[in-house]
C-alpha cells in the first residue's frame, strides 16, 4: 500500500442496546454476521476500502448501548469523530425514540455542520416484527436534518451503503486529513490502539474489542 493516499475517517456507531450496532460493523468490516451480545463493551474496528473509487481507512468505534456509558465515551473522544451512524431497530419503537436523546449528547460535543450523520434502521429482514415504519425513520432523519437508510446486518442488505453513504457525506462537508492528527496527545494516540483482544479479519482490516 506504500504510496497510496488515504483519506481518514473515524465513525462512531450509536444507539441503543439490541439494536445490532456490533453486528453491522462486523458485517460491514469482516463480511459475516455476528451476533454476539456485549452490552457494556465499546470495539473498535478499522477498515480499507474504496468510496467512489478513492480509497480511505475508517476507524469504527461502536459504542456501548447505555446512555451514560455514550456520554463518557464522548466526553473525551467525541471531538475526534466526523460521522456518527444513529442506529436504532424497526422492531423496537424505543430504539427508535432514544435516537433524539443520542442526538442531544452528540450536540453537547459537536457543533452543528461539523459532523455528518446517517440514520439507520437495522434489522428490516424482521417485517413481520416491524414495529417504526419506514416514514417514520424518513421524518426523523429530515428532523435531524441527515440522511436515511434501511438496513439488515444479517442479510447484508445496505450495510455498505451505510457506511460509505457517511463517508460521501464527509467528504462534501469537508476535506479530510489524509492521516489523524492527534498532535502531541499520547492518550488520544493510544485510544485507537489499545485493547484487550485483537482479531485480525484479514490484511487490511481489524476489530479490537474489549475496548474501555
Amino acid at each position: 500500500m506504500s504510496g497510496v493516499k488515504f483519506t481518514f475517517h473515524q465513525l462512531f456507531v450509536v444507539g441503543a442496546a439490541r439494536v445490532g450496532k456490533s453486528a453491522l460493523s462486523v458485517q460491514f468490516v469482516a463480511g459475516r454476521f455476528g451476533d454476539e451480545y456485549a452490552p457494556d463493551a465499546e470495539d473498535l474496528c478499522r477498515k480499507y476500502c474504496l468510496v467512489d473509487d478513492e480509497p480511505a481507512i475508517l476507524d469504527i468505534l461502536d459504542t456501548a448501548g447505555d446512555q451514560e456509558e455514550f456520554v463518557t465515551v464522548m466526553t473525551p473522544y467525541g471531538g475526534l469523530a466526523d460521522g456518527f451512524l444513529l442506529v436504532y431497530s424497526i422492531t423496537s419503537r424505543e430504539s427508535f425514540e432514544e435516537i433524539t436523546t443520542f442526538y442531544q449528547h452528540i450536540l453537547r460535543f459537536k457543533d452543528k455542520g461539523s459532523f455528518s450523520a446517517i440514520l439507520v434502521a437495522n434489522k428490516c429482514d424482521l417485517e413481520f416484527e416491524r414495529e417504526v415504519g419506514i416514514h417514520e425513520g424518513r421524518d426523523l432523519a429530515n428532523h435531524l436534518g441527515c440522511g436515511f437508510i434501511e438496513t439488515s446486518a444479517k442479510r447484508s442488505t445496505n450495510v455498505d451503503q451505510a457506511f460509505k453513504t457517511i463517508v460521501r457525506e464527509i467528504r462534501k462537508r469537508d476535506e479530510v486529513p489524509l492521516f489523524p492528527n492527534f498532535g502531541t496527545n499520547s492518550k488520544l494516540m493510544s485510544l485507537f490502539w489499545t485493547a484487550d483482544c485483537t482479531i485480525h479479519t484479514s490484511q487490511h482490516e481489524t476489530c479490537r474489542s474489549g475496548f474501555r
